[in-house]
Parts: C-alpha cells; structure tokens; sequence
C-alpha cells in the first residue's frame, strides 16, 4: 500500500460500537497487508454504544492512538490533519453524515488553493446484511469504497446501486475480516475433553422475554439431557454494557431465576477463543455463524421460533444448517451445503486470505492518485431535501455539511468537570436505555 510523506500509512477508524470497531480495526489490518508500515488510530464515537475498556480489551485489537469524540470533533481533527485512509465502522446515518462533512473538507480544500488531497473513505457492514437492504446501502455510498462480506452480497449491492442511478464502481468483494482460527476437527470420543455446545446469544434477537426464557430453558434442558456435554452460553455484554443492538433482556438476568445445572453456564470472552473448543455451535442468527463455519464446525440455526426476517435465520436457507432443539437433543449435528457456504464469503477451502486482495488493491490505487474526485453521496438536497437535513442534524451538521452553531468543540481536550459531566450523562443515557425503556414499553403493553 503507498505511504503518506512521513513514509508510514495512517490509517483512521472511527466505530459506534464494540463490534464495529472490531470489524473496522480488522478491517484497516487486512486493507494494509502483512507487514506494512501503518499506523492505526482509533475514534469511538461518543453515543450509547460507546463501548468500554472490558469491551475493547475482548476484542483484542490494539491501537497506536484511541480516544471518544463527536462527530464533529473527528471532522475537526481531519480539518487540521488528514489520514491517507478512513474506515467508517458507523450505522449508515452516521457514515452519511461523516461522509457529508468529509465532502465540505475537501471542497474547502480546493477552493482555498490546497492540494484538494483527501482520504480515501471506507465503508461496510459488520455482518450478514438481512434487513434494511437499500436504506443501509444508500446511506453507505459516497465512500470510496464500500466493502461486500460475500459474492451474494456484491451482487446485491451493485444491483440497489445502479438501480437508482447511483455509482456502484465502490463496491469491492471481500469476506468478514474476522474470519480465522484452526479448522475443526471431529472430537474423539475418548478424549477426557467433553462434547462443548455453544450457544451464541444475540442482544435484540430474540426480542421478547418469552421466547428468550424458551431459548434458556432449552439450553438447560440439553444439558440435564445431555450430563456428558458441556453447554456453553457464550454473552456479548455485561449487565449496563451496550453493543450494536440494545439488549433488553440479558440471559444473565433471565438466568438469575434458574438453577443451572453444572454443565451448564454463562460465558464471556473472546468469540475466537471460545470456538476453539466448540463441537456444535447453536445461535438463531448470529454472525458468529460463519466464524463457526469458516472453521468446519457444525452449525445449527435455531428454527424453534421460526424462520423469519425478523429473527435473521431466513438468511441461512438453504445452507443445511437450519435445525430445532429437538433435533439437536436428538443428536442431530448439521452439515453445511458447500454450495451456500462459498457463495458467503466464509471460505472454508483455503482461498480466504485472498479474499482482501481486491480490496487492498483498489484502496492502493485510489492512494496513489495525484487527486481523487469529490466525495458524492447519492443522497444529496436534490435527491433527498425531506430526509438528508435530518440525518444530518443528528450529527449537528447542517445542509451543506457544516458544523451547526452550539456543536461541540474541538479545539481543546475536555476538562475534568466536561469529563465527569459526559460520563454522568452516558451513564445517565445507558441507564434510561436499558432498565427504563423497556419498562414503559411493557406497562405501554398491559
């Protein structure tokens, strides 16, 4: 990858939660390539998913620089000096609005006679892409690049693009660049190690406290069926803890009423790590699925609640996964169709650390040009005057990009008092969030 003057590349990823940033700082990894002289700078946008130090230490990336900003701060910080490239790991109102104060940057770059030399401007979805299809895509373009984790959903992207109009030369064919680890070899059965079953929890899915305890009591029940096998509750948070998606009802809380039998119990950690010891993953939807099968583990996709769009698991037809807890209680272990399983980008063939190249390649490309062409979010007051502004404002940005009158500064690092403040209010924020939200929607419902 071609270097800035100082002869390192730097490399900017701006994230709204714990997920994302894993994805964008594994995502800047793989842009650079083994080896490269880059340096990495973190910024968590300020929010209710900010994520927390137990958080970022779980993901287990590591950052030269990494601080919490607004974002207009992280505008600001460009203003004054630009990274050679930026991954926006965002909710798309988020990488439209950055987008859009990245677009003023460089007009005003231009016309003040500077060398108009912008970022090149990165963007991508965490995981499997099953809802709001146009409206993220959409409020995606304008980056230089937009990622696609498959070949299904490169096909996907380019047909919502160039549907309405719109460019779709950014979109690039990748994988998730979470992928890895040693692939799954049948356990012996007469190894002193047990049967591990893990079951991928989900913050909102499934939403209801209902279908949540039926998932709980169906894990027990596996295990009281099952005292050979160990079955594993892998979480994503801790009570308080926020990720892309409120979790309203954690099993933690849920689990609090049950007497879990001893081959039973709740986990945290590193997502990785815990497949390294897993015979038979279980999750309704989660990601975390094709992590299992980029590595050969068995996989099931809960059916019990349906296959739906509001579950995600209508993703996975026709993979060979989809399967019910009595099934599964039966002995049932799922065999991926290799079909289904090449088309997701999971790559279990050996062809996965290619999956980067073309990516790697056209951010090089756009890096070695003297002068890239204006950022151009399809969304503009042309095509958009009725929703634009409002995304916009979200971000305290107005029409044109700009800062609004009353948007943080910049200028200065926080004081003590400023910091204390910010910390009362997202805790304040998380707290009204989490507990009393739902607590109103359920009154709301009797």
């Amino acid at each position: 990858m071609p270097v800035s003057n100082s002869g390192t590349t730097r490399i900017t990823v701006l994230a709204d939660s714990d997920t994302r940033w894993k994805w964008g700082a594994l995502t800047a990894s793989r842009l650079a390539g083994e080896g490269a002289d880059t340096r990495l700078d973190g910024r968590l946008l300020r929010g209710r998913a900010t994520p927390t130090v137990r958080q970022l230490e779980e993901v287990g990336v590591r950052a030269d620089s990494l601080r919490e900003v607004t974002a207009v701060e992280f505008l600001r910080e460009v203003e004054r000096e630009a990274p050679d490239v930026i991954v926006l790991a965002l909710v798309g109102g988020a990488v439209q609005a950055v987008l859009h104060g990245l677009a003023r940057i460089a007009g005003t770059a231009v016309s003040s006679a500077g060398s108009g030399k912008r970022p090149v401007v990165v963007t991508g979805y965490v995981g499997v892409v099953y809802e709001k299809l146009a409206d993220g895509l959409l409020l995606r373009h304008g980056a230089d690049v937009v990622l696609a984790n498959s070949r299904q959903d490169a096909e996907r992207f380019r047909a919502v693009y160039e549907g309405v109009g719109a460019d779709a030369s950014g979109v690039v064919e990748s994988a998730l660049p979470f992928l890895g680890g040693t692939a799954y070899e049948k356990r012996d059965p007469n190894t002193a190690d047990p049967y591990t079953v893990v079951f991928a929890a989900q913050p909102s899915v499934p939403d209801s406290r209902a279908h949540r305890t039926y998932l709980l009591n169906r894990m027990v029940q596996h295990a009281q069926l099952h005292p050979d096998r160990e079955v594993l509750i892998k979480l994503r948070s801790k009570p308080g803890e926020h990720t892309t998606h409120i979790e309203e009802l954690p099993y933690q809380k849920l689990a609090k009423g049950q007497d879990l039998p001893p081959n039973c119990r709740l986990v945290y950690g590193n997502m990785g790590e815990v497949l390294d010891r897993t015979d038979l993953l279980v999750t309704v939807s989660s990601t975390a699925a094709l992590e299992s099968l980029h590595r050969r583990i068995p996989t099931a996709v809960l059916t019990d609640l349906g296959v739906r769009e509001a579950l995600g698991n209508h993703h996975f037809i026709g993979s060979g996964c989809l399967a019910s807890w009595d099934e599964i209680d039966a002995g049932y272990s799922p065999e991926a169709a290799p079909e289904w399983v090449a088309r997701q980008g999971v790559a279990p063939d050996g062809t996965y650390e290619k999956a980067f190249d073309a990516a790697r390649e056209r951010v090089a490309s756009l890096l070695a040009q003297h002068r890239l062409p204006p950022i151009a979010p399809y969304y503009s007051l042309t095509t958009a005057p009725g929703y634009l502004p409002g995304i916009l404002a979200r971000h305290h940005l107005g029409p044109d990009g700009a800062p609004l009158p009353g948007a943080p500064a910049a200028d200065r690092e926080p004081g003590p008092v400023r910091q204390a403040v910010r910390s009362a209010a997202r805790g304040a924020y998380r707290h009204g969030v989490q507990r009393v939200a739902p607590v109103i929607r359920r009154m709301g419902e009797l």
